[in-house]
């Protein structure tokens, strides 16, 4: 299975962070360390996985990302799924929180009873530090492969550094 997605980005106060949501609905609810992620999905019939990730972004948060759009490559989840992330620079408050769609499941079990939940429940700026522990661990490769990039480019602004 192959998904894909877009790691948004931003400098506050010199530092790098990373945007990132947290899963919703009963199974992640009180659960914060490991379960994070960058807006992520699948494909839909041939739809190329840039234009994948540029859609679940929207669908999940609200937010619709503006490119140029810096690929960070690929990983595989524990799962076996295989995730392609693109990183952007862009701007969110948490104080407009996200707007995302929603899903039904049967809850609680057994009982016959559907509930909805949004597939994303709130959304966070991470450093480096915070997002290592948040993120989905086979995601961290998506954090240092940012911080490797802006570390590059801010080499060629300053190759004295």
């Amino acid at each position: 299975m192959t998904s894909a997605g877009l790691m948004m980005l931003r400098i506050h106060n010199d530092v790098l962070q990373f945007f990132l949501v947290h899963p919703g609905g009963p199974f992640f609810k009180n659960k914060h360390e490991g379960v994070w992620s960058i807006p992520k999905g699948l494909p839909e019939g041939n739809e190329e996985l840039l234009v994948t990730a540029i859609r679940e972004f929207e669908e999940e948060t609200g937010i619709k990302p503006q490119g140029p759009y810096l690929p960070l490559g690929s990983i595989r989840q524990k799962g076996g799924k295989i995730v392609h992330a693109w990183a952007f620079l862009g701007n969110w408050s948490p104080e407009d929180g996200i707007r995302s769609n929603t899903f039904s499941i049967e809850w609680p079990p057994r009982t016959g009873k559907y509930q909805t939940f949004p597939e994303q429940d709130k959304a966070a700026w991470m450093d480096l530090g915070q997002a290592k522990i948040a993120i989905n661990s086979h995601q961290i490769p998506f954090l240092e492969k940012s911080q490797e990039m802006l570390n590059q480019f801010a080499k060629t602004k300053n190759p004295s550094a």
